[in-house]
């Protein structure tokens, strides 16, 4: 059974119409990369997954669970449970700027208060190796580069124990060199077999990491499948258009 399950979604904004009937899944352990131009709706579409933009018809399963079905949403503290099996990583760190790296790290655990202080502080001494951050641990987020913010946030959502990471455009706000640090440490988490949809404008991180490609475009789904079908041998002529731009 596919552990996101979303099926006819819509969503509109006055007249605009964001979202078209969007129906997709996705595995255990897939990495989803979800290709397009700008404003075709790839973003409300993620947000959507966690809640943060609420959808105006269609279905989204999460697990065993329905985050909203044929429009009606699941009650509140059910969202909650749910959209707490997903991590989101946003274009912008949003990291908080009086906490040190370790602090943004503990806080969201700790107000959760589930497991022991010393359970939390050992969890984030070993994403912060796992990062490359372990000498960055009392730094504040001023003093760290933009590469090192995002990887840092990605840590801060791997805190919560996600089952399902969600990134949009992880890479978008960085420099082309601190890139390549983040997109690294997404591509240990996929080698860890972690549940990946991942928005972004690099396509050498979807053809090499991920094992399915969506193209969006104009609030709809234009195309889907391998990495190698999609990007190397595309079929609707929206697709052939977009990735001879963005290949250039």
């Amino acid at each position: 059974m596919a552990i996101i399950e979303v099926s006819n979604l819509k969503k509109s904004y006055g007249n605009l119409e964001v979202l078209k009937q969007i129906t997709f899944d996705v595995n255990k352990n897939d990495v989803v990369a979800v290709i397009g131009p700008s404003g075709s709706g790839k973003s409300t579409m993620l947000r959507s997954l966690v809640h943060l933009e609420k959808i105006d018809g269609g279905s989204v399963r999460v697990g065993n669970d329905y985050l909203v079905k044929d429009g009606a949403y699941a009650k509140p503290q059910e969202i909650k449970t749910i959209t707490s099996k997903m991590g989101m990583v946003f274009q912008h760190f949003n990291l908080f700027p009086h906490l040190t790296v370790r602090e943004n790290l503990e806080l969201a655990p700790k107000l959760v208060k589930k497991e022991t202080a010393a359970e939390i502080s050992k969890r984030s001494t070993e994403l912060l190796g796992k990062i490359g951050l372990t000498d960055r641990a009392s730094a504040y987020p001023s003093n760290l580069s933009g590469g090192q913010k995002q990887r840092v946030a990605i840590a801060r959502a791997l805190m919560m124990n996600p089952d399902i990471m969600l990134f949009d455009e992880p890479t978008s706000a960085l420099d082309p060199e601190l890139t390549g640090e983040v997109l690294q440490v997404m591509k240990s988490l996929a080698e860890e077999h972690m549940t990946m949809i991942v928005v972004t404008h690099e396509m050498g991180f979807a053809m090499e990491v991920a094992n399915r490609v969506i193209f969006m475009d104009n609030g709809e789904i234009i195309e889907s499948g391998h990495p190698s079908e999609v990007l190397s041998n595309p079929q609707h002529e929206r697709t052939k258009a977009f990735l001879n731009r963005s290949l250039k």
